[in-house]
């Protein structure tokens, strides 16, 4: 008797670090998608549409949590490029992603909130176009984390980072260096406020890498940067052999917070 509970207590324990272990090995999936509008009349109808209907929507469907980002531009600036809207969307698996669709189809509440913009006519599109990324999280760093600031939303700097590679090969190798070589260690340690990094699986631009800083304002990103380039770390982990060479092309995107981003 003995015995037995002496093997059921072992198998038990044996089970539940099985269960700890895949827990935590598992990893987010996560999707931006890039709205491109021409014009304010596209943009309040979008701002409408996430913030009345589909940003609730995905609350009611386990996604607590959803960010929503506009460019940081000059007025001038403005006035001469079409406009856009980042929303940021953390799912748990590829399976809540896909099944996320049928659910809104299905949410008669989500129906009437989004309908100005679900119905509209033909001649009066909400948008341009919507640009789809899909990205898996890094292993150093597998789920997101909300940042912890305390300026105005509206003075807040997001920095949407994208690194390129010029063959699938030498992107891997700029991830293990996030990974392995613990670049994520050092923005955490610099106190980067990273909301996330991943992997692109299916966008425009691959190979590439995308993560997010956040600051709280313009001068604390400019310093912290600073702090970067002269870290004694950064140093040896940039000069090493096996990392030269791995990004071909460096995308910087300035982004702040709507008032209705979650994140």
């Amino acid at each position: 008797m003995l015995r037995l509970t002496k093997l059921f207590i072992a198998t038990l324990i044996f089970s539940c670090g099985v269960c700890v272990s895949v827990y935590a090995a598992k990893r987010e999936f996560y999707q931006i998608k890039v709205y491109h509008l021409k014009g304010e009349a596209q943009e309040k109808k979008v701002d409408d549409f996430l913030k009345q209907a589909y940003l609730p929507a995905l609350h009611k469907a386990g996604i607590s949590k959803v960010g929503v980002f506009k460019p940081i531009v000059s007025q001038a600036a403005n006035a001469v490029n079409e406009k856009l809207i980042y929303v940021f969307i953390p799912f748990r698996s590829y399976d809540q992603f896909s099944k996320l669709e049928e659910k809104l189809i299905k949410d008669q509440q989500y129906q009437g909130n989004g309908k100005e913009y679900l119905d509209a006519l033909f001649s009066e599109p909400p948008y341009d176009r919507i640009e789809s990324i899909l990205l898996n999280a890094f292993e150093k760093s597998p789920m997101f984390s909300l940042p912890q600031l305390t300026s105005p939303m509206k003075d807040r700097v997001y920095e949407l980072r994208s690194y390129e590679g010029h063959t699938e090969k030498i992107s891997k190798n700029k991830i293990e260096m996030f990974n392995k070589g613990d670049e994520v260690g050092l923005f955490k340690r610099l106190g980067f406020n990273a909301v996330f990094y991943a992997e692109v699986v299916s966008g425009s631009r691959m190979p590439n890498l995308m993560y997010m800083t956040t600051f709280e304002n313009k001068a604390a990103r400019d310093a912290h940067w600073d702090a970067f380039g002269k870290d004694a770390y950064w140093k040896q982990l940039s000069a090493m052999p096996i990392y030269q060479k791995n990004v071909s092309r460096n995308d910087m995107k300035f982004l702040y917070p709507t008032d209705y981003s979650d994140i």
